[in-house]
């Protein structure tokens, strides 16, 4: 996948932001692949050249091969993506609770509505909470699905002996 790809996917997913680009979420991304790479035990590196996502890797025959980030990687590092998202919007609600914000004005009835400050700190800080353990559950199970077997046991290769001790016609009685 393509880094402006997965950009414009995180983008699409918090609803098109008007606080931030794609661009900066490229960038974002570019800049803390090594995040991904703590997260999964990869070794992913940006290429100077196409300033992509990619990974050089052995095959069975011990040839080395250069592959691009895929869904599984790309899906973690959108996540991490989003949990930073929600954590600089919870560090703004912070920091603006000091500001008085004027959610409604009714002239007739002179009323007035304001925005409960730590309420939306409390809610976004669930969200990223939510986000982080399905964060966790991407990389157990990108984890699991990587790994293989150290050893295998036995010869399961070959078939063993056919026994044949039993009487196995039950239509017959003797």
């Amino acid at each position: 996948m393509k880094v402006v790809d997965i950009a414009a996917e995180i983008h699409r997913d918090l609803s098109a932001p008007s606080d931030i680009s794609i661009a900066a979420i490229a960038y974002w991304l570019r800049a803390n692949i090594g995040a991904l790479n703590n997260h999964l035990n990869t070794c992913y590196t940006v290429n100077s050249t196409t300033l992509e996502l990619e990974q050089t890797v052995k095959d069975d025959s011990g040839n080395e091969t250069t592959v691009e980030i895929g869904a599984e990687e790309a899906s973690v590092l959108k996540k991490t993506y989003i949990i930073h998202y929600y954590d600089l919007k919870i560090r703004s609600h912070i920091i603006a609770i000091d500001n008085d914000t004027i959610l409604r004005v009714s002239d007739g009835g002179s009323s007035v509505t304001k925005v409960n400050r730590n309420t939306v700190a409390l809610n976004l800080h669930t969200i990223k909470s939510q986000e982080y353990r399905e964060l966790k559950e991407l990389v157990y199970a990108y984890q699991r699905s990587q790994s293989a077997p150290r050893q295998v046991a036995g010869d399961d290769t070959q078939a063993g002996p056919n026994s044949n001790k039993y009487n196995t016609n039950f239509n017959r009685m003797n």
